[in-house]
């Protein structure tokens, strides 16, 4: 392609990008090694890579933060993202901007011939020349699906982190732990540290360390931690944190990643040592968006980015901890590939009142698919006082929609949840500025009732 009829902006490059190959998702790394070895990629720094079903952006968050709060120059990948593609490449915790980025995507462009590379697959080689020749001590990269055939798995990890194992993506990656796991233990290097934060590891995840030779960390074996309401401790491999505060990413969650997070440092510790003053600043600064994210304001606002029945009991589990709330709305969007049933099943005896949004493009499940999925799981509107249950499930067309219909219905003292998918929470954010801007009781009274969308 001549140099003159290249995208000349971020977004044109992005939308370039969406639609060029074949398949959205197309794992492997035979095409996008050849371009890897074209572009002669040079990478600085302790590299970790972190995969997993989830916690993966809070860990890579978490190591970064902790990292910078010691000084350490830093690199950090992280996908997909929620507003802005810059989001997924920060240097020393600042996003890359259009302008750094264009001249890197034109060079993978030129680099790649005749070759396809899936979106996910060029942004990586993007994002990969970013690092390259920068005068980083620590690199921390994302995967982005499964580990084996992910194209970040291009990269050797000096440390490789597996945050978690449950079944999501089972069309590529398996219907089960143990085949899901050993996609993901394919990012472990010999004689490498390996840690895994899964508190029951696949047995699959475990030979496949040891057959490699890998340095593996086992939760409750290698290191482990303890906590209560005030603070938590640390311990593992000869070393003990004491006396930590909770990492500023809520949910009970956040403490297997933060464990997982410590391990690894302790494990690279030699390169990269960080002390507890570091660890206890990091912890405290560290800021990902969409991790059960509670916003301020009345009705309480509950961002989650959570899409698979692992997530969601997770979630589950953190409105639990909550305080008392009278009721709950859920404005719900998720993707149609995903598990929704199993999500369902998870979130059935905790929200009220259902708002199904409609998300976009090819994989996004309509507002009457989810409402579908409700009925199915024998959620139906339903109103009985004797018995003190209010139920609705209703239809919007956006998520920013449904939790606007959400803040109309919802009283001051009740919670709204906005959950299911990464786009959900993206495309709910107007909304949600509105109540930041607002006072508290004027949207509520400045607003009556509306009808049902369809």
């Amino acid at each position: 392609m001549p140099a003159f009829t290249l995208p000349t902006t971020l977004d044109a490059w992005l939308s370039l990008l969406e639609t060029r190959h074949v398949r959205p998702i197309d794992l492997g790394l035979e095409r996008v090694g050849q371009v890897w070895r074209r572009l002669g990629v040079s990478l600085p720094g302790v590299k970790f890579v972190v995969g997993g079903t989830n916690g993966k952006g809070s860990t890579c968050a978490m190591l970064e933060a902790i990292l910078l709060a010691a000084g350490y120059r830093v690199g950090c990948h992280t996908s997909p993202h929620l507003i802005r593609f810059n989001e997924r490449i920060r240097i020393n915790g600042e996003e890359l901007s259009d302008e750094a980025l264009l001249p890197l995507f034109e060079r993978v462009e030129l680099a790649r011939g005749d070759v396809s590379l899936s979106y996910f697959e060029f942004t990586t080689l993007v994002m990969l020349l970013a690092f390259s020749g920068q005068l980083l001590d620590a690199l921390v990269m994302e995967i982005g699906l499964g580990g084996r055939l992910d194209a970040v798995n291009l990269v050797d990890a000096d440390c490789a982190i597996v945050t978690s194992v449950d079944i999501d993506h089972a069309d590529w990656l398996g219907d089960n732990r143990e085949a899901i796991g050993l996609e993901k233990a394919h990012i472990f290097r010999a004689g490498k540290p390996a840690i895994c934060s899964d508190p029951h590891p696949p047995k699959s995840l475990i030979r496949h360390a040891e057959t490699i030779g890998a340095d593996l960390w086992l939760l409750g074996r290698d290191y482990n931690y303890a906590g209560d309401r005030q603070q938590w401790s640390w311990s593992g491999r000869g070393a003990r944190r004491s006396g930590l505060a909770y990492p500023a990413l809520r949910g009970m969650n956040q403490l297997l990643n933060a464990s997982g997070a410590l391990a690894a440092l302790q494990a690279v510790r030699p390169q990269l040592p960080v002390g507890a003053q570091d660890i206890r600043r990091g912890l405290a600064l560290v800021d990902i968006p969409g991790r059960f994210q509670v916003m301020p304001g009345q009705p309480t606002i509950i961002l989650d980015v959570g899409h698979n029945p692992h997530a969601a009991g997770h979630l589950v589990a953190n409105l639990g901890n909550m305080a008392y709330h009278p009721e709950t709305y859920a404005v719900f969007g998720m993707m149609a590939d995903k598990d929704i049933d199993g999500v369902i099943a998870h979130l059935r005896n905790h929200v009220d009142h259902w708002i199904c949004c409609d998300l976009p493009g090819p994989r996004g499940a309509s507002a009457q698919m989810l409402e579908d999925c409700l009925h199915a799981a024998g959620i139906t509107d339903l109103k009985d006082p004797k018995k003190g249950i209010n139920r609705t499930v209703v239809c919007s067309t956006t998520p920013d929609e449904g939790l606007r219909l959400a803040r109309r219905q919802a009283d001051l003292n009740d919670r709204i949840l906005v959950f299911g998918s990464f786009v959900t929470v993206a495309q709910a954010l107007p909304a949600v500025r509105e109540q930041l801007q607002e006072p508290p009781q004027a949207f509520h009274d400045a607003t009556q009732e509306i009808s049902r969308p369809h």
